[in-house]
């Protein structure tokens, strides 16, 4: 359990912000902050200094708890966050919250999980608040498809195996398969890298390999990335989608001769881990 800060430690961060010469954070004005992947080390000074200075948190599903503790005391903490197949705040009430509570002079902060522009509705909130007249900031995060799969030991790019990456998201707005153009999706890079794909994981590897990809294709499967209870399971195309079925979500999809590093780079595992918190490396051949 996080242990709140001290009134020297927020000094300290004070004392950062001013020489780092950070921007202020003014009333009626709204923060929209990536907290990245899940580890709260990885949340930016930027972040880190909006937590100071909210007066309102508006926080997601994903977020790391403690980073909670580094709210001021007094701060109002509203939880706003949206989990495939579980009841979820509506997107045009969590808009509205944000701009009534700008409106009310409060400093909002809008906490999201990794960044809120990839693949999230940071656009659809700012927009909200650009024609409600709000001043808003962005606050960019370390978004999973970077920094989780660099804490499983899998590098996004290498000079010997790719030049180019595609992200994907595995779901649209109503929860199905985007309608994606396979054959350019198979072929456009040497390395896919797909969000919230878990439930259609089979159906996208069997729609590549369909399209030409070869079923041999290195694959993994990192969920809760960067956390304590980050696991990875490392596959191959063919073999993903029964790869996704005992994977537990948030999970972070890549697919992609990047994999085969993943044993040799695995750093995470060397570490000692938190007590009676084990880190899982699986293969599934």
């Amino acid at each position: 359990m996080a242990i709140p800060l001290r009134s020297a430690e927020r000094t300290a961060i004070a004392r950062l912000a001013e020489g780092l010469s950070l921007p202020k954070f003014a009333k009626s004005s709204v923060w929209l902050a990536g907290a990245g992947p899940g580890d709260p080390g990885l949340i930016t000074v930027l972040g880190l200094h909006a937590l100071a200075g909210a007066d309102a948190v508006l926080y997601d599903a994903l977020i790391n708890p403690a980073l909670l503790e580094l709210v001021r005391p007094g701060a109002d903490l509203i939880f706003a966050g949206k989990r495939r197949g579980q009841k979820s705040c509506r997107q045009a009430d969590i808009s509205a919250t944000l701009v009534g509570l700008a409106c009310a002079g409060k400093r909002v902060l809008r906490l999201k999980g990794g960044d809120p522009f990839v693949f999230g509705r940071g656009a659809e909130e700012a927009l909200a608040l650009t024609r409600a007249g709000i001043t808003f900031r962005i606050v960019p995060g370390v978004t999973a498809g970077i920094g989780g799969l660099a804490y499983a030991g899998i590098p996004l790019t290498t000079r010997d195996t790719n030049h180019s990456v595609t992200f994907i998201t595995g779901h649209d707005a109503s929860g199905h398969l985007p309608q994606f153009d396979w054959q350019a999706l198979a072929h456009a890079t040497p390395v896919l890298v797909a969000y919230m794909a878990l439930a259609h994981a089979e159906e996208i590897a069997e729609r590549l390999i369909a399209a030409g990809r070869a079923p041999h294709t290195p694959a993994a499967i990192v969920s809760a990335a960067s956390t304590e209870r980050q696991s990875r399971q490392v596959t191959t195309l063919s073999r993903l989608g029964h790869a996704a079925r005992t994977a537990q979500p948030p999970a972070i999809i890549v697919i992609g001769e990047n994999v085969s590093l993943a044993n040799e780079l695995d750093w995470l595992t060397t570490l000692p881990p938190p007590q009676d918190s084990p880190r899982q490396t699986t293969s599934v051949l």
